[in-house]
């Protein structure tokens, strides 16, 4: 529920996944999500592809969302796993990453990444969804603005605001839209797409 007045068009964000993964999806398939928390997007992805033999492995550090989520689903194609996320084989066709990222180090996050290319198979999709900063200061306000104003409207007071901001410094470090296109490079990644944006949001999808 605090996802949900904190990241505008969170459900829009899940169905173009949803989506997009027709095209990366067939029988005997896998299909991976990070930080899968209480599972509600990976399960809305095996919905979508409910007539298809398709592994579907949800992965968070926190237990008790990972319990959370084997309680809630009896889908026997899906299975949830408490782990690091950098201790994880992600052999598979499609991999998400849905406003996950942003929360680990820096320092560590190019490592996910160039792991998931290589462990990606040819031709597999991944996805990633990240808070992203303005391309400069001018830019920046802007989007804190627009994105403030929006959390107002949905019932946030001035203080819880300012206080989710202050709880947030050095644990969320959001890159630029560049800084995450030069990531994905990096790795190796060479098709790169932006395919959902609002404000200070922005959906990839970057194929191998």
């Amino acid at each position: 529920s605090h996802v949900r007045k904190s990241v505008p068009q969170y459900e829009s964000a899940h169905e173009i996944i949803a989506k997009v993964s027709d095209f990366f999806l067939a029988d005997n398939d896998h299909c991976i999500e990070i930080g899968c928390s209480t599972g509600t997007l990976i399960n809305l992805v095996a919905e979508r592809h409910k007539q298809k033999n398709i592994d579907f492995l949800g992965i968070d550090k926190e237990e008790n969302m990972i319990n959370l989520a084997k309680n809630k689903y009896s889908d026997k194609r899906l299975s949830f796993l408490t782990a690091d996320v950098t201790d994880v084989n992600f052999k598979s066709t499609f991999v998400i990453s849905a406003f996950t990222i942003q929360f680990i180090q820096p320092k560590k996050r190019q490592f996910l990444v160039n792991k998931i290319y290589k462990e990606l198979e040819w031709g597999g999709g991944f996805i990633l969804f990240e808070k992203v900063r303005g391309s400069d200061a001018r830019f920046q306000d802007i989007l804190t603005s627009v994105h403030w104003e929006w959390k107002m409207e949905q019932g946030l007071s001035d203080e819880e605001i300012i206080g989710k901001w202050r709880s947030l410094k050095r644990v969320m470090e959001p890159f630029s839209d560049k800084g995450n296109k030069d990531m994905l490079l990096r790795a190796g990644f060479e098709d790169i797409e932006t395919i959902w944006k609002w404000g200070p949001f922005q959906g990839y999808l970057a194929i191998k």
